[in-house]
């Protein structure tokens, strides 16, 4: 298996929590706030996985 392959299904298993995270913490501003937070940066460091990369010519 790949580097890369293993980085993505980390960042899977990283945004699974992060749902497990906000689903236990509602009602509660901060941690509801820390968990959003959290779902979102994951999704952020998704986004090299995504993006096309252009020749370096």
């Amino acid at each position: 298996m790949s580097n890369n392959t293993l980085n993505f299904i980390g960042w899977v298993l990283f945004i699974i929590s992060a749902v497990g995270f906000i689903i236990s913490s509602i009602g509660s501003f901060w941690a509801m706030f820390g968990s959003l937070f959290f779902f979102v940066a994951c999704f952020v460091f998704l986004i090299p996985f995504f993006r096309k990369e252009k020749n370096k010519d």
